[in-house]
């Protein structure tokens, strides 16, 4: 009845129409927004929106409205593929550092001087740290005294002391992380400057000196802190000089410990290696040839590494120690399947807080004290071994253990993104060398494909095979469809 109609204010009015316009406005704005999406062509101003699908990229949100309305399902995988369609990001982007909660930026922290401390002066010994061409953190050397082998180590502990700011930072960031794209350091890049062994005249390092007998057992060990002068070579350029002096007695001695290591089963797998980098946008795969010059330096590292486990077991300084159990089966493989299939029964090594085994080494016990540059649980090693050297206490086993809990969770995440990013961006080298045919190894069968290992590249794949080829066969392949955020590439196979 005419009674019961009310005349409404007009702001009332009003408002109610300027609410379903805006509305209306909404939904139109959405769809055009959701059009340009589906055509690929979005605009500057969708950037806002587009962060969305981007957390959903980098793993940081579980959902994504953007992605429900186009009826993609919402995963990390899906948003990564969505970006690139639309354009947003570049065909080649990396989304595993930040999918594993990596930080972008190296810390930035003030760095204390060196402590006026009394340094063994072995400026005298010709010392060379040795490591691949463009490495960018030398943290150890090599030097020989008689018949005592010397590893010296970037003094890092003497600016990181033990709950500083910059020890709470390495812990929380675990290991240095090493990018083809890029490097990201645990520690601000001075203490690299100042420390890094070679890229300063004379360098403060904790040195490491120990003998070995004839039965490759290590002896006589001594930690000094000490003053050292650094040459830097490369591998290719130390193996030219591996007959001459100290090199060649260097050489000897560590023979008579790798011998040891083996005589124990220490594991003698030899898969391929690459060296991995992009450089001013463009992916540069090199394999890793064999040198006597890596196998020289990475034996004398495991040698100080049992050296400084021995002595703090031997002096109850708690450290955390590397263990390995061993493999249900023990073999020693000559080819290539036989190395991937005993690699693959391998138990993966685990940090303790007391002193065990490590079955891939042949070592009685280990720890890792070489890489404080590189690794919080080397620095951690160094903090202890440096607060005994003061005959002070260190840190009791509880402590330590609590550190090496934390900063393993942060390593573990960079070793994934590591590992992930590696596959990225072999793949983005597939896709732009289409035309590539490279050999591949059959390593392991399936229930439905034979897994094969392209040695070139130290890429692993999965393909079906007509027949039944027997482990070891060689075949040809070549990239037929690269899908990048599915980390997956198939190939076509040359009969």
């Amino acid at each position: 009845t005419t009674e019961d109609i009310q005349a409404r204010p007009r702001a009332e009015v009003e408002a109610d129409q300027a609410q379903r316009s805006a509305k209306e406005t909404a939904a139109r704005d959405w769809a055009e927004f959701l059009a340009r999406l589906a055509a690929a062509k979005p605009l500057p101003a969708d950037a806002d929106r587009l962060a969305e699908v981007e957390r959903l990229a980098w793993g940081r949100a579980e959902h994504s409205r953007i992605l429900k309305a186009l009826g993609h399902a919402e995963t990390p995988e899906n948003a990564h593929r969505a970006l690139i369609y639309f354009g947003f990001w570049a065909p080649d982007r990396n989304p595993h550092p930040a999918r594993n909660g990596l930080p972008e930026a190296e810390p930035r922290l003030p760095v204390g001087p060196l402590p006026d401390e009394e340094r063994l002066d072995l400026t005298h010994l010709p010392a060379y740290a040795i490591d691949d061409e463009g490495n960018q953190d030398p943290d150890d050397a090599l030097s020989l005294e008689d018949d005592r082998l010397w590893v010296h180590v970037a003094d890092v502990a003497a600016l990181v002391p033990i709950d500083g700011a910059l020890d709470r930072e390495a812990r929380a960031r675990g290991a240095n992380q090493y990018l083809p794209e890029r490097m990201v350091n645990m520690l601000p890049p001075e203490i690299t400057e100042r420390l890094g062994l070679g890229l300063q005249e004379i360098s403060p390092a904790l040195s490491f000196g120990f003998g070995c007998d004839e039965a490759g057992e290590v002896k006589d060990v001594t930690i000094q802190r000490t003053w050292v002068k650094v040459e830097r070579l490369s591998y290719e350029a130390a193996e030219g000089r591996l007959d001459e002096s100290p090199f060649a007695s260097m050489g000897a001695l560590v023979e008579r410990f790798r011998h040891r290591r083996h005589a124990n089963d220490a594991a003698g797998i030899e898969l391929p290696e690459v060296s991995l980098r992009v450089r001013g946008g463009e992916v540069v795969i090199r394999p890793l040839p064999r040198l006597r010059s890596r196998a020289l330096v990475m034996d004398a590292m495991l040698m100080a590494g049992e050296a400084v486990a021995v002595l703090c077991r031997d002096q109850g300084i708690p450290i955390p120690y590397v263990t390995q159990p061993a493999p249900d089966k023990v073999e020693q493989p000559a080819d290539l399947a036989g190395m991937y299939a005993y690699r693959r029964r391998f138990k993966p090594s685990r940090l303790v807080g007391e002193p065990a085994p490590h079955f891939g080494l042949g070592l009685p016990v280990y720890t890792r004290a070489t890489s404080p540059l590189r690794r919080y649980s080397d620095l951690l090693v160094h903090q202890q071994l440096r607060t005994w050297l003061r005959g002070e206490p260190p840190m009791d086993a509880r402590t330590v253990a609590a550190r090496v809990g934390e900063a393993e969770t942060a390593a573990a995440a960079v070793r994934r993104a590591e590992r992930l990013s590696n596959q990225h961006w072999k793949l983005v080298w597939l896709r732009a060398h289409p035309d590539w045919w490279g050999e591949a190894v059959v390593v392991d069968r399936e229930e439905r494909k034979h897994v094969l290992l392209i040695p070139d590249l130290a890429l692993e794949t999965r393909a079906r095979l007509q027949g039944e080829p027997g482990l070891n066969s060689r075949l040809w392949v070549s990239p037929r469809e690269v899908d990048l955020p599915a980390l997956d590439c198939r190939f076509r196979i040359r009969d």
